[in-house]
């Protein structure tokens, strides 16, 4: 259903993206990423890599890294996509927001709501 190939909207080394394999039709499970949660005070540690751009609220006291695809999602305003988390199996459950034909990148809005248009951490000053 999904793979991960090269983005267009991606530059720099790592510049990979989610894309669709076949039709998927809006509120279809796209992928359930399993979650590798640390307490909040340990990502001053993060903070020093290269993860500390990958990583994902995981509730009020913990931040997680996902494995799977979780972490390749690429990020829209506009997204064909977002997530839920799923406390109960440890995962973060993607679904199509829209339609997604088959070849199209799946994207999802990083500030974790569908209609937030914050800035991103990344594009601040």
């Amino acid at each position: 259903m999904i793979e991960i190939k090269k983005s267009p909207l991606s530059d720099g080394e790592f510049d990979r993206g989610v894309f669709a394999t076949r039709d998927i039709k809006k509120g279809e499970l796209l992928h359930e990423a399993p979650v590798i949660a640390y307490p909040n005070e340990q990502h001053e540690h993060i903070e020093k890599t290269l993860l500390a751009d990958y990583a994902f609220e995981y509730g009020i006291n913990h931040s997680a890294i996902l494995l799977g695809y979780g972490m390749l999602f690429n990020h829209s305003y506009e997204p064909n996509a977002f997530y839920e988390i799923n406390f109960d199996n440890h995962t973060f459950d993607f679904f199509a927001y829209t339609d997604i034909k088959a070849g199209d990148e799946i994207l999802i809005n990083y500030n974790g709501d569908i209609d937030n248009k914050d800035p991103l951490w990344f594009d601040q000053d």
